[in-house]
C-alpha cells in the first residue's frame, strides 16, 4: 500500500510562487501514474494535473495551463507541482494522488494524501 504525504502548501500573495511535493512510501512510485487534485471551500475536488510513471507525458487543466507544471523524480519517490503567477481562485487544498493508469479522473486513482492547503491572498 502506497502512502502519501504532500508538503509546501502555505499562504501566499497573488502572482506568487509555491512548489508542492508529494513524498511515496511503502512503494514503487515509478508504478503509478500521479496526479494534482485540488479542493476549495464548497466545491468538489478537481482534476489538477497528471504525469504517467516515467515522467514521457504530462497533462494541466486549462485553468492553470501555463502556470503549474507537474513533475518528478522516481529516484526521491516525489513527485512536484510548481504553481506560478498564482491568483485568488487557487486557493484550496492540494492533493496528490496515485493511479495504474494515466488518467484524470479521481475516481481513477486508488491512493491519495491528506493533502496541502494552499492559500492564495489578493
Amino acid at each position: 500500500q502506497v502512502q502519501l504525504v504532500e508538503s509546501g502548501g502555505g499562504l501566499v500573495q497573488a502572482e506568487g510562487s509555491l512548489r508542492l511535493s508529494c513524498a511515496a512510501s511503502g512503494g514503487t512510485l515509478s508504478s503509478y501514474s500521479m496526479g494534482w487534485f485540488r479542493q476549495a471551500p464548497g466545491k468538489e475536488r478537481e482534476f489538477v494535473a497528471v504525469i504517467s510513471k516515467i515522467g514521457k507525458s504530462t497533462y494541466v487543466t486549462g485553468s492553470v495551463k501555463g502556470r503549474f507544471t507537474i513533475s518528478r523524480d522516481n529516484a526521491k519517490n516525489t513527485v512536484y507541482l510548481q504553481m506560478n503567477s498564482l491568483k485568488p481562485e487557487d486557493t484550496a487544498v492540494y492533493y496528490c494522488a496515485a493511479a495504474s493508469s494515466y488518467a484524470v479522473s479521481l475516481h481513477q486513482y486508488d491512493y491519495w494524501g491528506q493533502g496541502t492547503q494552499v492559500t492564495v491572498s489578493s
